[in-house]
């Protein structure tokens, strides 16, 4: 049996005010994971993440208002046999209207308490926790 394939990607933690966390659906699958998409070859870390959030969810984000929360790991969502490995930021300020685009279907903002979403595995497993309001 091979080791499973990696897939590298960049997402961000977005808080909206009342303290609740942006989450994306791609067309065409079930889970809610947090905005990015994967990195291209020879693309900074930072640099996909802008990238796809622009493209993804119409907003402009710079390299300054990003923070990184380091690089995590867990079962891929929507590839079986393959791990996800996020370079996770969150972000300071975003300019713009978070609008879903590109191959985004829905957007949904997460609260506390939240438990009837469908969540990614890194999303329920490594991202949530890190937040302690959040008891997914």
């Amino acid at each position: 049996m091979s080791a499973p394939q990696q897939i590298y990607v960049s997402a961000a933690v977005i808080f909206d005010a009342q303290g609740r966390i942006l989450l994306v659906r791609k067309r065409n699958t079930t889970f809610f994971m947090q905005p990015g998409g994967k990195i291209e070859a020879g693309e900074a870390p930072e640099m996909a993440l802008i990238r796809e959030l622009n493209e993804e969810l119409q907003i402009e984000v710079l390299p300054e208002d990003l923070v990184s929360l380091g690089q995590f790991t867990d079962s891929a969502a929507n590839e079986p046999g393959h791990i996800i490995v996020a370079e996770m930021f969150t972000i300071k300020k975003i300019g713009g209207d978070i609008l879903p685009a590109a191959e985004i279907e829905e957007i949904q903002w997460l609260s506390p308490g939240d438990d009837h979403v469908n969540l990614a595995p890194l999303t329920r497993n490594k991202i949530l926790p890190m937040f302690s309001h959040f008891n997914v």
